[in-house]
């Protein structure tokens, strides 16, 4: 028996809240947790302070910004279907569907800065409770770091699914008098495509912001501190200290979170709309499926991060790994039962079977990720070791072996990509759903959105260890800070590491999940303009015209980088000028009789990160806009814009393959030298290494994070205002 929607929808909002009630549960026992010394709260409050008063004043820019979007559509959608009959938008008039399109822009766009903020929240109130724990115990230091990311990792998935489905439940409800109610639902997931538009839109200048931040006082705090002052990281002495702890949070948390929500709510609703399709096979148990799966594996995630725990002796990084195997097993099963469930039909008995098989090649796909990441990152392989040899003759070296692993570094990602994007595909097509007038094979393009399904389904498990890496991160540099003893630094520091790790490995999933993704958000887009057309929609390159388009897509992807390591360098100099001034005028600060200013620091990134956001961003927004409306002209606006989003995403994914890649080689060459390889320390190869390393910190957080944000936004833009092109 089918189920119907108001079951379907019930399990989904009932889960999601389930995940929801837990994270609150587990926060309330994380901030229940002891926060050590004063000196400890001291240096807690400072990062507090400085995260908190970033983040609103980026907030209040993203949300102007958004406003005026938010308008732009709703005149653009009401102009776009003036001409048009009632019926060939769903039964609605051109006022009406451009208030749709419009609220679920702006819901989309407030839930994922509620997303970005709870990650942040978390993360600068979790980093001196497992300092504090770290005086006790590895594994109670490891404990309160992953809850307090499983708080964010929990929270942010669930609000994306009880986004989507809530805007779902909504417009069921407000169906119009005389519209058949099956015809209605399959309208809806191109109604609520503007709440991916707006997921995507705050995520982009969140992650860019915070990327730009996090890095120019990195790269600042590290070009003077270690190179010219010769003092440890996160040395008490360094003006620039507290910007960099500051620049975890803001980059690293409330970036990711926003990233993360838009990742899930984009890719869900691109799902749905490509469910549409078999919706004569499936009914609305095909559209729906992907939230079903989305809250499943938030209940995989919940028990994957309570069964986390370590022996004083074992690598806290085999613990993590255990409850990412635990999380997938239980999506594994989660999926076989839901597949079955909601996947069968009499006219393909045998559907079911094929769609699970392609979940689960998601699942490996997202496996496949975080070892290929690991592999090209971590100091132990091939790849990092031979960066490290190769600073021995200097910075030049350093850099150039560093570009070619990171080039190299793409070969892997694409293959398994390719085998991912063919194999589901294959599999869709031959579980026997024919089109009834034509009789061709119709299920490929599904089979590819339940591969990204798989991927999604230990999202919030993944997110937890992405939020562990800057929680760590901070503790380490509390404990530093406040003068611990090398007892406990030394805890922190092997949680560090693994947290250095899990950011590298959550990076890679994000790239593996976003080229998964936009060729499901490209085929959602053929498919609205089919839809609002009538008509195939083919992409001939050998137009001059669409070949300009394709060109046009790669080029932004570069113009879009250099912008954003462009702003990181212009915000280091300013830290670097900052920070040598008051070494110069208060000689004081490295004898320990003076006190260093960091406010000062905090506001000078605080202030560049913002005014450095805001053009990049926009270009994103406006020009596949522009490319549309211009090739319009031609009668080529939706074959341009498809051609732009085709090329533009391909050089996307490899673009942040090579920079995430890259960027983390550099990072673990340096510390592979630090662990008293090539001189150690302090040695003519460890300078050569923080060259690459601080070389690498765009690459790894700003560009190459903010790229498979930027592949997904233009995805949904051109997904929302497929109208305008046409």
């Amino acid at each position: 028996m089918a189920p119907s929607q108001s079951a379907l929808l019930w399990l989904i909002l009932g889960a999601s809240g389930v995940a929801l009630v837990v994270a609150v549960l587990i926060s309330r026992g994380v901030l229940a947790r002891d926060r050590g010394t004063a000196a400890m709260q001291r240096i807690s409050n400072a990062i507090q302070e400085g995260a908190e008063a970033y983040l609103a004043r980026q907030y209040k820019t993203i949300g102007l910004l958004a406003v005026v979007v938010a308008a732009l559509i709703y005149v653009g959608y009401a102009f776009a279907h003036r001409a048009e009959s009632a019926d060939s938008v769903g039964g609605l008039s051109a006022g009406t569907y451009a208030l749709y399109t419009t609220v679920a822009f702006l819901l989309g766009a407030i839930c994922s800065g509620i997303a970005g903020f709870m990650g942040m929240w978390v993360s600068i109130r979790t980093n001196i409770r497992t300092a504090a724990a770290a005086t006790t115990s590895l594994n109670a230091a490891l404990q309160t770091a992953l809850r307090g990311g499983a708080v964010s990792g929990l929270f942010t998935v669930a609000m994306s699914i009880i986004g989507v489905a809530g805007l779902f439940g909504i417009l069921q409800l407000l169906a119009p008098a005389g519209v058949d109610p099956a015809a209605w639902a399959q309208r809806i997931p191109f109604l609520i495509v503007g709440f991916g538009f707006g997921a995507s839109f705050v995520a982009l200048f969140a992650q860019l912001g915070g990327g730009i931040y996090t890095k120019a006082a990195d790269v600042g705090a590290d070009l003077v501190g270690k190179v010219e002052a010769g003092i440890p990281e996160d040395d008490p002495r360094n003006p620039a200290v507290i910007a960099d702890l500051v620049g975890d949070n803001v980059g690293d948390c409330a970036g990711r979170g926003a990233d993360l929500f838009e990742s899930t709510a984009a890719e869900n609703i691109g799902a749905m709309v490509l469910g549409v399709l078999l919706y004569r096979f499936f009914g609305l148990g095909g559209v729906l499926f992907p939230l079903v799966v989305g809250a499943v594996g938030l209940l995989a995630s919940i028990v994957g991060v309570m069964i986390v725990r370590t022996s004083g002796d074992e690598d806290p990084m085999s613990a993590l790994n255990r409850g990412f195997y635990a999380t997938s097993a239980l999506v594994a099963v989660g999926f076989f039962g839901l597949s079955k469930w909601l996947l069968q039909t009499p006219d393909a008995p045998d559907a079911w079977w094929h769609y699970f098989l392609c979940g689960m090649i998601g699942l490996a796909t997202a496996f496949a990720f975080v070892y290929i990441t690991q592999y090209y990152t971590e100091y132990r392989y091939r790849p990092v070791k031979s960066i490290a040899e190769a600073s021995q003759t200097g910075a030049a070296t350093n850099i150039i072996a560093g570009i070619a692993v990171g080039m190299e570094s793409t070969v892997l990602p694409v293959i398994t990509v390719a085998v991912a994007i063919i194999s589901s595909y294959y599999l869709g097509r031959t579980s026997g759903l024919l089109d009834p007038t034509t009789g061709q094979p119709v299920g490929g393009l599904f089979g590819t959105a339940v591969a990204t399904m798989g991927m999604l389904g230990t999202a919030g498990y993944i997110l937890a260890m992405d939020v562990f890496g800057p929680i760590t991160d901070n503790a380490g540099g509390i404990v530093e800070m406040s003068e611990q003893p090398d007892s406990i630094r030394e805890k922190t520091d092997r949680l560090d590491a693994v947290g250095n790790t899990t950011k590298a490995l959550t990076k890679g999933y994000a790239i593996g999940s976003a080229a998964l993704a936009a060729f499901l958000l490209f085929s959602a887009y053929l498919d609205e303009v089919r839809t609002l057309t009538g008509n195939e929609l083919s992409v001939n390159l050998a137009k001059p015209q669409i070949f300009v388009a394709g060109l046009l897509g790669a080029m932004l992807v570069f113009w879009f980088s250099s912008l954003a390591m462009s702003a990181v360098r212009k915000a280091a100099q300013s830290v670097i000028e900052e920070v040598r001034r008051q070494f110069r005028e208060k000689p004081g600060i490295m004898q320990g009789t003076d006190q260093p200013d960091y406010g000062r620091c905090v506001d000078i990134v605080t202030i560049g990160a913002l005014k450095a956001m805001v053009f990049p961003g926009a270009l994103v927004v406006v020009f596949p806009i522009a490319v549309g409306l211009v090739f319009k002209q031609f009668g080529l606006g939706a074959e341009a814009v498809a051609a732009f989003l085709m090329i533009g995403t391909i050089a996307g994914i490899l673009m942040a393959g090579f920079l995430n890649n890259g960027g983390g080689a550099w990072d673990n060459a340096k510390k592979y030298i630090e662990t008293g390889m090539y001189g150690g320390k302090r040695s003519d190869a460890h300078k050569a290494a923080v060259v690459g390393d601080t070389v690498g910190d765009p690459f790894k957080d700003t560009a190459g994070p903010s790229l498979h944000v930027f592949v997904k936004l233009l995805s949904t833009i051109t997904l929302v205002l497929a109208p305008l092109f046409i």
